[in-house]
């Protein structure tokens, strides 16, 4: 065995993008779509929301990824925003944790008409695919807002830079 000096998993040509996209940061969310025969979600933390007559949320996910193709299919979503509490189950959404018998099994979630709400995300919101399209590497999404719930002060809400999950300050 040889010690190196080095991080194991270091990049020897980090991509400056990547590097600034991580310092940017930002609120977590758990995007969910479906009903009780297929749903899907996924950890975001790439989004903003646009303000409007008709208000938006705008998300890069993954080109690959169930919800994208669930969110498809029906039409509609779920937005909710985590807590630090959550941070197992974005790593479990994310997949990069172990979730035995799939994420959704990681959590109790409530039938919205929207999607499956995860029960203790008091903010969230439910959405409407209105439009996608390739940017780089993701597919950016276009979901517009049709109903909101504001729950408590999210004073415990996860936040997400430089590869870790943070507590809000």
């Amino acid at each position: 065995m040889t010690i190196h000096s080095t991080h194991p998993f270091a990049d020897a040509d980090p991509d400056p993008a990547r590097r600034f996209r991580g310092h940017v940061g930002g609120a977590v969310t758990l995007w969910t779509a479906g009903d009780d025969t297929e749903r899907a979600g996924l950890t975001v933390s790439s989004h903003m929301v646009a303000l409007g007559p008709q208000p938006v949320v705008l998300a890069l996910l993954d080109p690959d990824s169930d919800l994208l193709d669930v969110l498809r299919t029906s039409g509609w979503g779920v937005v909710q925003l985590l807590s630090w509490a959550d941070r197992q189950l974005a790593e479990a959404f994310a997949g990069t944790a172990p979730a035995p018998g799939g994420p959704f099994r990681q959590a109790a979630f409530t039938a919205t008409p929207y999607g499956p709400r995860l029960a203790s995300a008091t903010t969230w919101a439910g959405v409407r695919l209105a439009g996608e399209r390739e940017v780089g590497w993701s597919v950016e999404v276009t979901a517009a807002i049709e109903h909101v719930e504001i729950g408590a002060e999210d004073d415990d809400a996860l936040l997400h830079r430089r590869g870790r999950f943070h507590r809000a300050p």
